[in-house]
């Protein structure tokens, strides 16, 4: 991994499903972040494939296994700090007085971006199974264009 990575690929809710097409299209990114409900154990093995991952706990995250994982993580990409957690509901910080640029959440399933207080907050959505009408997507962060903008990637799986 280069000492300050700047490709970020973000997925989340994958609830023990990793599409070909999730690992498609994290494929180049120098950091990987999984906010949560990961579901199978593998499903972070295989991310490791391709990038360091930084991975949180979510509430579906309740096998033995997922003790190792934290409820909240901590990434540093580019000279950016970067808070993750599950649920943004349960953030019980203010991110920009705590230094940190980058909030990344999931739960919610709903993709998504939001800047408040000079915080950039993302919701990568859903990368498991579809849930409700909701898309299945994964997003890519490039630290080195400003302003940051996420690139939601659309999985379009419609076989299930």
């Amino acid at each position: 991994m280069p000492e300050r990575p700047t490709k970020i690929g973000l997925i989340s809710d994958t609830h023990g499903l990793l599409r070909e097409e999730a690992l498609e299209a994290l494929r180049g990114s120098q950091l990987i972040i999984h906010a949560g409900d990961v579901g199978n154990a593998e499903i972070l093995e295989a991310l490791k494939k391709l990038a360091p991952v930084v991975a949180v706990r979510g509430n579906v995250d309740t096998e033995p296994w997922t003790r190792a994982l934290p409820e909240t993580a901590i990434a540093e990409a580019g000279g950016v700090t970067i808070y993750v957690l599950h649920d943004v509901k349960a953030l019980d910080l203010n991110p920009a007085t705590a230094g940190f640029r980058i909030v990344v959440s999931g739960h919610s399933h709903k993709p998504g971006k939001l800047v408040r207080d000079g915080v950039l907050y993302i919701n990568p959505g859903s990368a498991g199974p579809r849930r409700f009408q909701l898309p299945v997507m994964v997003a890519r962060l490039d630290l080195e264009k400003q302003p940051w903008e996420p690139e939601f990637v659309d999985l379009d799986s419609k076989d299930d």
